[in-house]
């Protein structure tokens, strides 16, 4: 089992990329770290990455030299790892570059990182991404058993190991363009499809799952391409080819899929399934300002929204406060006794979520008379089981082209409950479930009424003959 989603990156984060830029008006965009360089002409050029905190003010570094060749068109790498020497060429993706942070005397951390020289002119620009772990010698096990990531590392070559694997956030911040984030993409889809060969080849009875999540990335970041009127298209521009994309890594799927097939024999269950579909985000639904207007949320005297309310709650005035949002679709209840300062009895919680469910109901957006908002449910409607008590009160179910809005999702206060989307993040599945459907197929006949995600691992299990605990939900989709 190698581990996925929720792995960070060498500095602990979900993924902290470097750029390195000549531009003194460059700032630092989301989940970023800037360094401001001056090339000068037959000098080389110190590009410090930045790996684990060495103590609260100090991280571990390795110093990489740069130097811009004659013509200023390429340039020419040093590092004090593997590889020694690059040429980097403005917009081809270097390899894996491996490096070692030394944290004390005796102690020090393997990581690797790629990069993409952006241009030299008329600044000099330069991505890093976020420093993965070598899965040669990771800081943690990341795979089970642990040296299996070791294994796969030798049988295949080097890997992603962070658990969000493709650079959004640098395409999102204008650090590169649409067709290099492609290239990355392309990158992913050769390893994952690399790893599922290797294990499929090697095997000759059990259970094997690979997860190829580019596509959701690729939808998340090209959707805008599919709408001329998407708000981040007045920003970022449109190009209709662009929209294929899409359509591609559906075919590549499709390409996979029949890849595992053909290596597939008559003893064989094949299933291939996605978990969600996809669709617009042309508007962000701000629920804590829903909130504030139904004086659920109260903040402090004398705050407004603004930056001082832009994240983690801050200005909250918890005393007076008896519900809010934060996560993705979730609206949470200050409940006394669970929340620090909850105010709002435990034996009222259920009637007040209901209460707030049905006001959900079919919220309009005034800019657009459409419906926002079609509904909600509360926890008891969607969850049971020992662990249902950790999920959000109230569910929120968007309608097509919305969704929660960015300053929701950290806890943010907002003044306006609608607000146009204009990140080039611009489809998304955090809607009503019922409009984004995933999709099933198997290569054995299965029950097709109604199949659910909880009905999978039933289903697993009766295909190995295992039976089936009577805890478990769902049911075995086979004959």
């Amino acid at each position: 089992q190698l581990s996925g989603m929720g792995v960070p990156d060498i500095r602990g984060g979900l993924g902290t990329a470097t750029f390195y830029t000549s531009d003194e008006r460059a700032v630092a965009g989301e989940s970023e770290r800037l360094v401001p360089i001056k090339p000068q002409a037959g000098r080389p050029i110190r590009l410090p990455v930045y790996g684990p905190r060495k103590s609260a003010r100090e991280d571990a570094q390795v110093a990489l030299t740069l130097r811009l060749e004659a013509d200023g068109g390429a340039a020419v790498l040093q590092t004090p790892g593997h590889p020694y020497q690059l040429k980097l060429v403005p917009g081809q993706w270097t390899p894996w570059i491996r490096l070692k942070f030394r944290l004390s005397l005796l102690q020090s951390v393997r990581g690797m990182v790629r990069l993409l020289l952006v241009r030299t002119r008329p600044h000099f620009e330069l991505y890093a991404s976020p420093v993965n772990f070598d899965p040669q010698a990771p800081l943690f096990p990341i795979s089970t058993p642990s040296n299996w990531a070791n294994q796969l590392a030798n049988d295949e070559g080097l890997f992603y190991t962070t658990g969000m694997v493709e650079d959004d956030s640098g395409l999102k911040n204008n650090r590169f363009d649409e067709d290099a984030f492609l290239d990355q993409c392309e990158d992913v889809w050769r390893e994952r499809l690399a790893m599922l060969r290797h294990e499929l080849e090697r095997l000759d009875e059990g259970f094997v799952y690979c997860l190829f999540d580019t596509p959701d990335r690729i939808q998340h970041m090209f959707w805008r391409f599919l709408e001329p009127d998407h708000p981040a298209n007045r920003i970022a521009g449109f190009d209709a080819a662009k929209g294929d994309a899409i359509r591609q890594a559906y075919r590549r799927s499709d390409e996979m899929v029949g890849q595992a097939l053909a290596m597939a024999d008559d003893q064989t269950l094949l299933v291939a399934m996605s978990d969600h579909g996809f669709t617009s985000f042309q508007r962000g639904v701000e629920l804590n300002a829903w909130l504030r207007e139904q004086n659920l949320l109260v903040l402090k005297s004398g705050v407004v929204p603004g930056e001082e309310t832009s994240e983690l709650l801050r200005g909250v005035d918890w005393s007076k406060t008896r519900a809010y949002a934060v996560g993705l679709s979730g609206i949470y209840l200050n409940v006394a006794g669970r929340e620090s300062q909850g105010i709002v009895a435990p034996d009222e919680a259920d009637a007040l979520a209901e209460q707030i469910a049905a006001a959900l109901s079919d919220v309009r957006d005034p800019a657009r008379q459409t419906v926002g908002i079609r509904g909600a449910i509360t926890r008891r409607r969607a969850y049971r089981g020992p662990y249902a008590e950790k999920s959000p009160d109230v569910m929120v179910h968007f309608a097509p082209g919305y969704r929660v809005a960015w300053q929701t999702a950290i806890g943010g206060i907002g003044s306006d409950v609608f607000e146009d989307n204009v990140k080039k993040w611009s489809g998304d599945h955090m809607v009503d479930p019922s409009l984004v459907p995933g999709m099933l197929v198997m290569n054995r006949p299965f029950d097709e009424r109604n199949p659910a995600m909880v009905d999978l691992a039933p289903t697993v299990l009766a295909a190995f003959g295992v039976p089936i605990d009577h805890d478990l939900e769902g049911r075995s989709l086979l004959g």
